[in-house]
Parts: structure tokens; C-alpha cells; sequence
């Protein structure tokens, strides 16, 4: 959902770096194998800032520095129509307009650009950017992503 900056300010807050939207409403987080309740989030500069119980000094926030912040499935509300968690798309089979199989993803991550999905298949890796042009549609309950993209690309 994010992953931790660094700290903000002297008094314990936390600044979180691509982190989805979500985040700011969960009441709960999990860093580093370790539940935190959030005392307050907002966003400030495209980073989510946030101050967690328990941690009060900036020491205590840098301690956490470069953690991924994680919450329970359960606690996120339903995305919007056409979008999605990057969470939910892992295991999708890739597929494109011509039905061939490009491989299942595998994982999801974001460059300084867009969401990218690495695309398995046997011994070959894809990476295949999430971006209008190329992902034609998203079929959750069939586990498939259509997509723009040639099978020997």
C-alpha cells in the first residue's frame, strides 16, 4: 500500500511514499510485522504523512524507514468501477486480442511513471505497463487481463 519515507517533523509522523489512496482511510497498519493504530493521515505533497500510536520521537519514525506499509484486505473499501487494487491483479493470466497466453502476473509495481506488471511464463519475464494504451480489460472473475501486446515482444 505504500512504503515508509522517512519521518516528518520532530514529533513521531510518518511520511509515506506511493502510497495508495486507500491507506489514509485504514484505522490500522502493519509494518514490518507489527500492527500500528493510525492517530491521524493526510496528504501533503503527493506523500502520505501519518502519525501512528506508539511512536511519538522522530527517531522512533526513522526506525521505520524503507518498511512497506501493509493492512488487511477487510479493511479496504471496494475500489471504484475500473480500478484496482494491485494486490488483486497477482496470479491474473495476461492475454492478448488474439487469446494467446503471455504468462500470469507475478507481481505488480510502480516506477516513476505508472504501475508496471511483470508477466511469467516458463523461463520468460514481461514487464508490461499498466497504462490505457496497452491494458484493454480487466476480468476479475475469469483471472484474466487482456492486453495490447504481441506474444514475442
Amino acid at each position: 500500500m505504500g512504503r515508509v519515507a522517512g519521518s516528518y517533523g520532530v514529533r513521531g509522523w510518518l511520511r509515506v511514499e506511493r502510497a495508495e489512496a486507500a491507506l489514509g482511510e485504514c484505522s490500522k497498519w502493519w509494518i514490518g510485522g507489527q500492527e500500528y493504530s493510525v492517530e491521524e493521515a493526510k496528504w501533503h505533497s503527493g506523500d502520505l504523512l501519518a502519525k501512528l500510536q506508539g511512536i511519538e520521537v522522530r527517531e522512533a519514525a526513522l526506525e521505520l524507514k524503507g518498511s512497506e506499509v501493509a493492512v488487511e484486505r477487510e479493511a479496504l473499501p471496494e475500489p471504484e468501477e475500473g480500478k484496482y487494487y494491485l494486490t488483486d491483479l497477482v496470479g491474473l493470466e495476461v492475454v492478448n486480442g488474439r487469446g494467446e497466453s503471455l504468462g500470469v502476473v507475478k507481481k505488480m509495481f510502480t516506477n516513476s511513471a505508472q504501475d508496471v506488471m511483470e508477466v511469467v511464463a516458463g523461463e520468460k519475464t514481461r514487464l508490461v505497463p499498466w497504462v490505457a494504451a496497452v491494458v484493454k480489460e480487466v476480468d476479475l472473475a475469469k483471472r484474466r487481463v487482456t492486453v495490447e501486446w504481441e506474444a514475442d515482444w
